[in-house]
């Protein structure tokens, strides 16, 4: 993990980009204080995935799908009532606002 100041940081953003699309992490200090890290949003090295994506759940910016099926709810496809053209139907509702 690379260690910078703030002004580190903001004299060499460009670079320091370049270190974390590699797979690095990099620390940001504040007067020798950690105030911020800087990490790959893209994949990365892997190491930590499971764990980064548990400190993003607990952070509330994701949310884990539970349980979505591909599969329809009925093996029936639905039929407009009245032998009313689908096409007329999907009209009648986006004009309803539906």
């Amino acid at each position: 993990m690379r260690v910078v100041t703030i002004t580190e940081a903001k004299n060499g953003l460009s670079s320091l980009i370049d270190v974390v699309q590699d797979g690095e992490t990099v620390l940001i200090l504040d007067r020798g204080r950690p105030v911020a890290r800087l990490e790959s949003a893209i994949g990365g090295s892997g190491d930590d995935a499971g764990g980064r994506l548990a400190r993003l759940q607990r952070a509330g910016t994701v949310r884990v799908a539970a349980g979505v099926s591909s599969r329809p709810k009925s093996g029936k496809p639905v039929r407009p009532k009245g032998g009313a053209s689908a096409a007329k139907v999907l009209m009648d509702e986006r004009r309803a606002g539906r």
